[in-house]
C-alpha cells in the first residue's frame, strides 16, 4: 500500500514588502521615507524620524489619503492639519512614524468621496451621505498598516489618533498598542459639522 504524503499548510502569504528606501529631508525634520509593495497593488509608504527597528513605543500615525485636504487644501476636513502636525510631532521626537495609506475617503476611493460630498451639499452628514452611495460609515482597513509596522521591526506603538476604531483595528491584526496620543485639530466653518458627526457617529474621541 503506498503512503501518501501528509498535505502541507499553506504558506501565510506576505501582504507586505519593503520595496525601496531613503533619506527625505522635509520641512519637518530630516527623515527616512519608506515605499512598500503590496498585494493590493497601490503604493503604501512611511516616514519615519530616527531608529525604529527592536524598539517599544514608537508614536506612530496612520494617515489614509486625502486628494482634497492633502494636496488641495481642502477646509471641508481636518486631514491635511492632522497629517502636517503628525509630521511635526514625530521631527521633534527622537523616533517616529507617519504610515502613509491609500485609502482615499475612508476607503471608498475619490470619485465616491466626491459624489458624498454632493450629498452632503445637498443636506446629509458625512455617515448618511456613505450609507446613500451603499458604503459603511468607514471602509478602511488595517492589515496593511500592521504589516508595514511589523517590516518596520517595531515591537509596539503609541498611536496618534482620535479613532478608537483605528486602535482596535491594529490590535486586531497583532499591532501591540501601548498607548494613544490625542490628535485634535481646531475646527473651521467648513469642517465644524463634519468633526461633529465623527464625534456622534464614528466614536472619534473630539
Amino acid at each position: 500500500m503506498e503512503v501518501q504524503p501528509l498535505p502541507q499548510p499553506a504558506k501565510t502569504q506576505r501582504l507586505v514588502r519593503i520595496g525601496a528606501e531613503a533619506r527625505m529631508p522635509s520641512r519637518f525634520g530630516d527623515f527616512h521615507v519608506v515605499a512598500f509593495d503590496t498585494v493590493d497593488g497601490k503604493e503604501h509608504g512611511a516616514v519615519i524620524q530616527g531608529e525604529v527597528r527592536g524598539k517599544e513605543d514608537v508614536p506612530l500615525r496612520i494617515h489614509s489619503e486625502c486628494f482634497t485636504g492633502d494636496l488641495m487644501g481642502s477646509l471641508r476636513c481636518d486631514c491635511r492639519d492632522q497629517l502636517e502636525a503628525a509630521l511635526e510631532l514625530i521631527g521633534e521626537e527622537e523616533r517616529g512614524v507617519v504610515i502613509y495609506l491609500r485609502q482615499e475617503g475612508r476607503g471608498i476611493g475619490l470619485v465616491n468621496k466626491i459624489r458624498a460630498y454632493a450629498l452632503q451639499d445637498a443636506g446629509l452628514d458625512t455617515v448618511e451621505a456613505n450609507h446613500a452611495l451603499g458604503f459603511q460609515d468607514d471602509e478602511r482597513t488595517y492589515e496593511l498598516a500592521a504589516e508595514m509596522i511589523e517590516e518596520l521591526g517595531i515591537r509596539s506603538v503609541r498611536l496618534i489618533t482620535n479613532n478608537p476604531k483605528k486602535v482596535r483595528g491594529l490590535q486586531d491584526n497583532g499591532v501591540e498598542v501601548s498607548g494613544r496620543i490625542s490628535h485634535k485639530m481646531p475646527a473651521n466653518p467648513h469642517n465644524f459639522d463634519y468633526l461633529q458627526t465623527k464625534k456622534r457617529k464614528s466614536g472619534h474621541l473630539l
